[in-house]
């Protein structure tokens, strides 16, 4: 009996679909390293912080004036002055006083101080805006019992009135690499599948007919 041969090319749809699969495989386990690096790390390290109840103790500026960074343009930048405002309070984990920063990326930013302004052109602009904070937290907070985050480990002389990072980056950090990782995967196995069957299918055919 002659030997029955079918064709196990893919066609020019098949090929784009594989292609298409393997870029998507691609481009879930780049996406996978990189958002790794830059955020999942970071998320990690902020959700170390553990919660607990702070009440101020003093609020202060302090005569030092610090330099920060403004954008005026695509390619104009310059350097303006704010004041330096600390907020202590007293930490309920630890029972002791800490200075207050607004989150993790102002405590790298400046860990003197307990609030960084958005920087403006105009110093006397930057000393509004810390003034508007400091008055929030000597009337509006006072005395009152706030939940703040505090890491002994890291950082047992500060605590962070919010996060930078909470669960819902680290979702999204492993989430969408992983589905761009799972479509492609199948993208590949159904085209291979479909192919596979497709030649099967030609083969009984082809039996029928001999």
């Amino acid at each position: 009996m002659a030997k029955i041969r079918v064709s196990y090319e893919y066609s020019e749809a098949e090929d784009k679909s594989i292609r298409l699969g393997l870029f998507l495989i691609v481009c879930g386990i780049v996406s996978l390293f990189i958002l790794g690096f830059c955020w999942l790390n970071p998320t990690l390290q902020s959700m170390q912080s553990k919660p607990a109840n702070c009440t101020v103790v003093t609020v202060q500026r302090v005569e030092e004036m610090f330099e920060c960074v403004f954008t005026c343009g695509a390619d104009c930048k310059g350097t303006s002055l704010y004041p330096c405002l600390q907020i202590f309070v007293n930490n309920s984990e630890s029972n002791s006083v800490a200075l207050l920063h607004y989150d993790e990326q102002q405590l790298v930013l400046n860990p003197k101080c307990s609030y960084v302004p958005p920087c403006e052109r105009d110093n006397q602009k930057n000393k509004d805006n810390v003034l508007r904070w400091q008055d929030y937290w000597t009337k509006e907070v006072s005395s009152q019992s706030f939940t703040c985050f505090f890491n002994q480990q890291r950082r047992p002389d500060d605590v962070l009135w919010k996060r930078s990072h909470d669960e819902t980056v680290l979702l999204h950090c492993v989430l969408w690499p992983l589905v761009s990782l799972l479509v492609g995967t199948l993208i590949v196995l159904l085209t291979i599948c479909a192919r596979s069957l497709a030649v099967r299918a030609e083969a009984i055919q082809k039996r029928k007919f001999s």
